[in-house]
């Protein structure tokens, strides 16, 4: 009976860790897109600085609402990975430990990295004391430079997003509580951030065509956390092992 009421204990703990995980990667998922792509199709203005810090002087609050989802998500983030080594470290603890470093410590680190960047814009429009010096062109042009210095770390960036899905695939692989085909689209989601990161650095012309290629394998990641959120760790996955001695 108490080996039973334990054994019921884990299973409430592993979906409260599972759907804790879903619902502040769901928070993400509704967050990023603000400053990915809102603000760029809503105030920038391509090939025109100028016309582009306009829109961003005249619609500061606007603004400064990217830099919060910003950091809003890197924070967001490091406690979804947080709540999935809790869910999942004592599967494989080096594993849960190279998914913590990198997706709970690396990627955070490079969104409030970056939000430094859209920092730089505002000083750069209010013109502080520091910047006298600079004519209001150089500034424009400084200030346009800092925004694309934004979304060259994205780029940047898709690499360590890469990176941390594999440890926590392999960590769905043998959990014996999620389901393996989990494990495996993690694994292309995976590659397909990091090949379009190596595409920005090594081949730019094929960036756009790979993006559109790949963009569909990134969907694993979302389906993965709907899953969570919803069902949990579901104890009808749970591996059966080959040493186990069939009962009659």
């Amino acid at each position: 009976m108490a080996r039973a009421l334990q054994a019921a204990d884990g299973v409430a703990a592993r979906n409260r860790h599972a759907r804790t995980a879903g619902l502040l990667y769901l928070l993400v998922v509704l967050i990023a897109p603000y400053r990915l792509i809102y603000l760029p199709n809503s105030l920038f203005v391509e090939g025109d600085a100028a016309a582009t810090l306009g829109h961003i002087a005249a619609h500061e609050t606007q603004f400064r609402f990217g830099l919060a989802t910003d950091l809003a998500c890197g924070t967001l983030q490091a406690c979804v990975v947080l709540a999935l080594f809790r869910l999942l470290g004592e599967v494989d603890r080096w594993r849960g430990i190279a998914m913590l470093l990198l997706g709970g410590a690396l990627v955070p680190a490079l969104y409030f990295v970056n939000v430094l960047n859209d920092a730089a814009v505002l000083l750069l429009i209010h013109g502080a004391d520091a910047l006298a010096a600079f004519e209001p062109g150089q500034r424009t042009a400084l200030a346009a430079l800092f925004l694309r210095l934004h979304g060259q770390a994205i780029a940047i960036a898709e690499l360590a997003w890469g990176l941390w899905l594999f440890p926590l695939a392999l960590l769905v692989l043998r959990s014996g509580f999620l389901p393996r085909l989990f494990g495996y689209g993690l694994i292309l989601n995976g590659l397909a951030y990091v090949m379009q990161s190596l595409a920005w650095a090594l081949l730019p012309a094929w960036q756009d065509t790979l993006s559109s290629v790949l963009g569909p394998l990134q969907l694993v990641e979302v389906l993965f956390m709907l899953w969570l959120l919803v069902l949990g760790a579901r104890p009808g996955f749970r591996r059966h092992h080959p040493t186990a001695v069939k009962r009659t």
